[in-house]
């Protein structure tokens, strides 16, 4: 059963607890390293990350040295840091490791410890892999019962509402994160893989979002926006989201309505165009802080002229917030009719869209 990072995240904290390993699988790009950073921040946890697949069997044990005509084993740095102080130890690609580092690993995830040194009771372990119900597409090895069965495994496929939780807190610019909110089939391919096509994925959008930031090409469409998509997301994608971009300027965004008041530029919306609209106010957290007067006044204005099932849910996303806005907002008039009364007549089905 595969379970999205919302699921993840409310789950994995009383596994870590009892010092249990814990394993994710998933595609590539899906943001299981993002994951793991966030579960460790969550803990107050340093993260030592090793990638298994760079690892030989003395960058797992150490290296041996004489000592009273016997022989010890050093740890690695970072296996004696994971020792000696509280870490989240992040083993990246296990299945892309050579087959003595996983058999070595296997007395980490069983005993928490390795060649006679424990790990600090408080370290966690998280691992990561492209393995499972995916792994035919992956250069991966297969991991066979005993050592899975050392591992608490999750097969991780992160629901779209994952990903702009994310980027909207500041990580995507507003652009790609509109662009994404409308046209959500090109944020990850999700059928087969043909041989050496380019295919978005979530990491791909995270790199190009960062490449176009970094080089201010958000702040105008040019063509080079489109040639670097090409590269980053590949054709589909690229060519949807620079003919999106090119329209921008004549979108209504929530500004428009909310601190604008540009109440004409909606006029000719049907209920997908509202509706969209208000997914956008919802991606960009325009009710997350209390609306002053003015921006209650607008809202209201736009909320009595939607259709209802888009008023609805404006009203439900405004429950999410503040309760000073949906109190200030049953407050409002327009044209000398309360915003209570339009949507106790909405609710008793009086209303006409």
């Amino acid at each position: 059963m595969q379970i999205d990072f919302t699921t993840f995240l409310s789950i994995v904290d009383p596994i870590l607890d009892s010092r249990l390993p814990v394993l994710i699988r998933g595609r590539h790009g899906v943001g299981k390293s993002e994951v793991v950073y966030q579960t460790a921040a969550r803990r107050e946890l340093p993260v030592v990350e090793r990638r298994a697949s760079q690892m030989t069997e003395g960058d797992l044990v150490g290296l041996p040295s004489l000592d009273d005509n016997r022989t010890t084993w050093n740890p690695p740095d970072w296996f004696k840091t994971a020792c000696e102080t509280p870490v989240c130890l992040f083993l990246d690609e296990v299945d892309r490791a050579v087959i003595e580092v996983r058999q070595g690993i296997f007395e980490l995830t069983d005993s928490r410890k390795l060649n006679g040194h424990s790990l600090h009771p408080d370290t966690v372990i998280i691992a990561a892999v492209n393995g499972g119900e995916h792994g035919s597409e992956y250069q991966v090895g297969e991991m066979d019962p005993a050592e899975l069965d050392r591992w608490t495994v999750f097969d991780i496929n992160p629901s779209v509402e994952d990903w702009m939780n994310w980027a909207k807190d500041g990580n995507i610019n507003d652009i790609v994160v509109d662009f994404i909110n409308q046209n959500r089939e090109h944020l990850e391919h999700k059928g087969t893989f043909e041989p050496n096509k380019k295919y978005p994925s979530r990491r791909s959008w995270k790199r190009f979002n960062d490449v176009l930031e970094n080089g201010a090409m958000l702040d105008e469409w040019t063509k080079d926006v489109r040639m670097l998509g090409l590269g980053f997301v590949g054709y589909e994608a690229a060519i949807s989201f620079s003919d999106f971009f090119e329209k921008y300027d004549r979108q209504v965004t929530p500004s428009d309505i909310l601190d604008a008041g540009k109440h004409d530029r909606v006029k000719d919306f049907g209920l997908v165009d509202h509706v969209a609209l208000i997914d956008k106010m919802d991606t960009m957290k325009s009710f997350a802080e209390v609306l002053t007067e003015e921006q209650m006044q607008n809202l209201a204005r736009y909320m009595v002229g939607c259709p209802s099932e888009a008023a609805m849910k404006l009203w439900g996303i405004m429950g999410q917030g503040p309760v000073e806005n949906t109190v200030g907002l049953h407050q409002c008039d327009v044209d000398g009719k309360s915003v209570s009364t339009f949507l106790s007549e909405m609710l008793t089905g009086k209303v006409e869209d």
